[in-house]
């Protein structure tokens, strides 16, 4: 059998390591390719696409779900010099940035790289920590470790938030509307400022150094911390990029996006590939839900990405889309150069979906590339991508990074340094000086083997978080990120993640979240009808016991036989921390909240209703 084409992609940086095995038992990555130039200021690569291509469109969005209104390279540039002399003006700084509040849209990058060109910093806070939360206790944490001196959102559905957090004494800017009450400034207020020597005083005085901004970590185990994210740690990580996807130097790459610009994956890795090799940005007004999915399918079927990325459950609605939208799967991969993914991992069936979609459209595949990247590292610090990567390969390190393989346990921890880790968390030196080893590795709490020992040069494997283990009463560990991939993928497509329990007991449980759509139309039920009523119907529970069933038949050992199923009917929440604003479920915060459930998951058949066990015969 011939082996599956795929398409031309150049790639390279990543794909050779020199190994370093050390006498204290831990192991040392680089790359064999060095890393090469990048600017001082991401701010510098804005200036030279607007020289080299001024009419080039830079970022585009739906002019309120209709026609894109676009703004090229020259246009932002002027408009980035406008609002950068206003800040300059509101004397905001370090001490007193830019907070903002609302999410994608060309306003918000537009301040963005202002503050960027005149050297403040610039805080994006996630939208549902003002629009969900109920006591905004987050945004009140961000906002009072930062205090901003200015703070900005699109419209006045932001009202709330911005009474109950943000003081008189903070101007506060709006792009549309008003506050009843409070004095705001317009957005366009500050596209008229004209610039002067004050802003190219500041401007030059921005360097490698300069705090471009504060990224939030998702708070998943504590407060949210602020990573101070520098003109270096960004330029030098999409220059690695660059070097690993050196597809994207071929021609400008175009994106077509909807992840938050809070993140990192969406707001410094996806829009920094734009501004870095002068490419375009379609800011992609939905999101992978089920009511917000079809604004994402009528945006691939008219802009084709040369590159596209969204997180493995956005890629499962387009492979089901694609199954009867011939339109669809044309756009999307008539000149798509690859697909990448982040926040959990991409079951093999829709892995393979997409390559089926591909095939049938332009006779070949395309690559889908993983890697390991986090908010601390501005992001990426290795990457898979070779035609033979599959769910949970992680690759080799990229040029300049060095990668620390530390035992811990019965698991290796993974650790970076590099020009992209962050010097620290702002306003916070004990957790800052607890985030470094004593070679001044970031310790990042990943766990991770090799995919084969023998063959180390085809990279390393995600296993899980070293914190997230634990053992049974017999002693024996639970490595729960593989337990939990497992469960996931036994589940398809009805479960959208598990905590596993177990704890100093004697059986392995799991509470499961479902995904909501999937076991309503598994029910035939509508929105109308309680999804606690849902879960008992005879096809759900049926579903779920043949998941339990299976879990139980195939298991290998007391680690991973999962003796005990709950089906969660409450979904998780934001504010005691279950969950954040990009869907990741925290294991521990759940296992807390919960903890009267996992009691009554162990104490005997009658204590929980809706306990499932396996069938053992």
């Amino acid at each position: 059998m011939n082996p599956p084409r795929y398409r031309d992609a150049q790639v390279g940086g990543c794909v050779e390591a020199t190994i370093e095995t050390r006498a204290d038992g831990t192991t040392v990555l680089r790359s064999t390719e060095p890393l090469r130039w990048y600017p001082a200021r991401l701010t510098d690569c804005l200036e030279q696409w607007a020289q080299a291509a001024p009419e080039r469109t830079l970022v585009a969005r739906r002019d309120r779900g209709g026609d894109w209104r676009r703004v090229s390279y020259a246009q932002m540039l002027d408009r980035a010099r406008r609002v950068g002399q206003a800040l300059v003006d509101l004397g905001l700084s370090a001490e007193r940035p830019v907070a903002i509040l609302s999410g994608n849209d060309i306003e918000h990058l537009t301040l963005a790289l202002g503050a960027m060109w005149a050297g403040v910093p610039y805080v994006p806070v996630s939208t549902a920590y003002s629009l969900v939360s109920q006591d905004h206790g987050k945004l009140r944490h961000i906002l009072a470790t930062t205090t901003p001196g200015l703070v900005f959102a699109s419209d006045p559905a932001y009202a709330r938030a911005i009474q109950a957090t943000v003081g008189d004494d903070v101007t506060v800017v709006l792009a549309e509307g008003a506050i009843e009450g409070r004095a705001t400034r317009r957005f366009d207020s500050l596209l008229a400022a004209e610039p002067g020597p004050s802003l190219d005083a500041a401007h030059a005085a921005a360097g490698p150094q300069t705090i471009a901004k504060f990224l939030f970590t998702s708070g998943s185990t504590k407060l949210p911390k602020g990573v101070v994210t520098t003109h270096q740690m960004m330029c030098a990580n999409l220059q690695m990029i660059r070097q690993c996807l050196g597809f994207l130097a071929d021609e400008p790459p175009v994106l077509v996006d909807w992840l938050p610009w809070n993140h990192v994956f969406g707001g410094s890795h996806n829009t920094g590939i734009v501004i870095y090799n002068g490419g375009t940005l379609y800011i992609d007004d939905g999101k992978p839900t089920p009511t917000g999915i079809g604004e994402t399918l009528r945006n691939l079927r008219e802009i084709s990405p040369t590159i596209y990325f969204n997180v493995p459950k956005g890629l499962e609605e387009i492979a089901r889309a694609m199954r009867t939208d011939t339109q669809l799967r044309d756009t999307l991969f008539r000149r798509c150069r690859a697909m990448m993914f982040a926040g959990a991992s991409l079951s093999q069936a829709v892995w393979d979906e997409l390559h089926a979609h591909a095939e049938a459209s332009v006779g070949e595949r395309v690559r889908i590339i993983t890697g390991l990247g986090m908010t601390e590292t501005a992001p990426s610090c290795t990457f898979a991508v070779g035609t033979d990567v599959a769910s949970g390969h992680i690759g080799l390190p990229a040029p300049a990074v060095e990668v620390k393989l530390v035992p811990s346990g019965d698991k290796t921890e993974i650790r970076f340094r590099g020009p992209h880790v962050m010097p620290g968390y702002w306003r916070a030196p004990q957790a800052t000086a607890e985030a470094f080893d004593d070679e001044g590795f970031y310790r990042t709490g990943d766990a991770v083997r090799w995919i084969d020992p023998a063959h180390p040069q085809r990279g390393l494997l995600f296993d899980g978080r070293t914190a997230e283990d634990f053992k049974l009463s017999t002693g024996t560990f639970v490595s729960v990120g593989p337990l939990r991939a497992r469960i996931i993928a036994a589940g398809e497509p009805c479960i959208q993640d598990a905590v596993i329990t177990g704890l100093d007991r004697d059986e392995v449980g799991a509470l499961v979240f479902p995904r909501v759509d999937e076991v309503r139309r598994l029910a035939g039920a509508g929105a109308d009808v309680p999804l606690p009523e849902v879960l008992h119907r005879p096809a759900v529970r049926e579903f779920f016991q043949r998941v339990a069933d299976r879990l139980w038949r195939e298991a290998t050992g007391s680690a991973n036989r999962v003796a005990r199923l709950h089906v969660l009917a409450e979904p998780p929440s934001m504010d005691v921390g279950e969950v954040t604003d990009k869907g990741s479920i925290n294991q521990r915060a759940v296992l807390a909240h919960r903890a009267a459930l996992v009691e009554a998951l162990y104490e005997g058949e009658g204590a929980d209703p809706h306990l499932i066990r396996p069938r053992r015969d």
